[in-house]
């Protein structure tokens, strides 16, 4: 017998020794249901949007184990073990008499499979087998996170009136006076890893991309002067990144790791937007000035240009020639400009007149780039023909970019082997204007204050710093969240 007849009689033999998948709703369904492995995840992405501390609608929590046996305001027992049918749980997910099943409301239902999955959970006694090495303490305004080290900074951002600095922390964002003088707030949600914060252009409502790592992604929003939750999203089975907001308020842009850009509004929280034309990661979003467009960056060197009405892809804005950009982008910033002009689009990119929008880009090369949005001239094989300039490279890669609000300036920070730097370059001329004084960690966040005259950094050492943006003198540094008592 030669080695590839034994090979194919071996393969057979596990074949036919193999439990073939029993027929009808139960073939997708694990033979023993897990509630750590099958059920947690259906609860995290259709349930938690509604029902969690912060947002508890109907008076019913779906963040802990614990907390799905507890009846909310309608007094049923929403589980009871080993009766799927007398569990109002299952009611509400399942159609009644000729009607849609009543929850999730106002989404998607869920499949026939995993209703199954949900009702054969409880039918074996709804036990939980999370493992008691990830089992976390659920978070509320009466229990918040207790900080025995800084966290990790991913994102910062100034209100529009100057008065407040939102600052992501470990399942939450914290509010803060502008100038570090005190904490205003604690917003919890669901969310362990917060990736990105931003204002509201009126400055009333905060928006927030975030999730579980490998298993959801939540968009949150959040009312700023009640200091409570509006809305939360889940999206996706990973974190979201780079939140944006379009200029009039209506639209919300943000970036996944299944490598799509969204956009959704910003009351209903649908989603009107669509596009996958990355092939990565998406880090980073920002509209056009009038919110015709949304632009996006990638771990695939690219900065796409999407149309918003159409959801249709327009154009690499970047070159896409190899090897002119080395690695990938994670930041961008449209320049804020007083400028109306208007400019003809390239008749490849579908013509007429736009808006003339210039962006920053930067990332694994650790070099700024302008760029303007709309393509002036015809496309060449190799070109870069959108950049207008280069700026001085820092050391590392550049985690985040922000510009000062007339649009001269802008600041970069950046990560090399550990440590880090944040300079501020002029956008008219290319000069650098000063490297900040204080950096001692790695870079992934940088905010230029309303006023030009303070910008916010913090990353990898968990310090907020506020810094002259014209010297570099350091103004102030704090640490954000309230640390344990030893």
């Amino acid at each position: 017998m030669t080695w590839l007849s034994r090979s194919i009689l071996l393969f057979a033999v596990a074949l036919l020794g193999s439990r073939a998948p029993a027929a009808g709703p139960d073939a997708a369904v694990p033979v023993k249901v897990s509630f750590y492995k099958d059920v947690r995840p259906l609860v995290q992405l259709h349930c938690q949007g509604c029902h969690q501390p912060a947002k508890a609608q109907g008076g019913f929590v779906a963040t802990e184990y614990a907390e799905l046996f507890k009846a909310g305001n309608s007094g049923k027992e929403p589980i009871v073990k080993c009766k799927p049918d007398e569990s109002h749980i299952v009611q509400q997910i399942t159609p009644q008499a000729g009607k849609p099943a009543a929850m999730p409301k106002e989404k998607e239902p869920l499949t026939a499979v995993q209703v199954e999955t949900i009702r054969r959970w409880i039918r074996d006694g709804a036990e939980n087998d999370t493992p008691a090495s990830v089992q976390q303490q659920a978070f509320d305004d009466e229990h918040p996170p207790v900080y025995d080290g800084l966290p990790v900074i991913t994102s910062l951002d100034f209100s529009p009136d100057g008065q407040l600095l939102a600052v992501a922390g470990y399942h939450e964002v914290l509010l803060h006076k502008a100038d570090g003088s005190g904490l205003v707030s604690r917003l919890i949600g669901a969310s362990e890893r917060v990736q990105s914060v931003a204002f509201s252009p009126d400055g009333k409502t905060l928006a927030v991309s975030a999730g579980n790592p490998g298993r959801f992604g939540e968009i949150q929003l959040w009312d700023v002067a009640k200091r409570k939750l509006k809305l939360s999203l889940p999206l996706t089975f990973d974190t979201i990144n780079g939140v944006s907001w379009s200029p009039d308020g209506t639209k919300i842009g943000f970036g996944c790791a299944d490598n799509t850009v969204r956009a959704i509004d910003a009351k209903t929280g649908q989603q009107v937007l669509f596009q996958g034309a990355h092939n990565d990661w998406v880090l980073q979003t920002t509209f056009s000035l009038d919110g015709t467009f949304l632009v996006s960056v990638s771990r695939d060197r690219t900065m796409k240009l999407i149309e918003v009405a159409t959801q249709r892809f327009i154009d690499n804005i970047t070159s896409i020639t190899p090897g002119a950009l080395k690695g990938g982008l994670t930041a961008v910033a449209l320049r804020p400009t007083k400028e109306r002009r208007m400019v003809k689009r390239d008749l490849e990119t579908g013509g007429g007149e736009q808006l003339y929008n210039e962006l920053l880009t930067a990332g694994a090369d650790g070099t700024p780039r302008l760029y303007r949005m709309h393509r002036e001239s015809k496309r060449v094989i190799g070109d870069d023909a959108n950049k207008l300039r280069e700026f001085e490279p820092m050391p590392g890669r550049i985690y985040s970019v922000s510009f000062d609000s007339d649009g001269v300036m802008f600041a970069a920070g950046s990560s090399s082997d550990g440590s880090g730097e944040v300079r501020v370059f002029r956008a008219t001329d290319g000069a650098k204007v000063s490297t900040f004084e204080g950096q001692k960690g790695a870079v992934f966040a940088v905010k230029f204050h309303p006023n030009h005259k303070v910008v916010a950094s913090a990353g990898f050492d968990g310090l907020v710093r506020l810094n002259d943006p014209l010297t570099g003198r350091l103004i102030k540094e704090f640490a954000p969240v309230p640390m344990a008592k030893k």
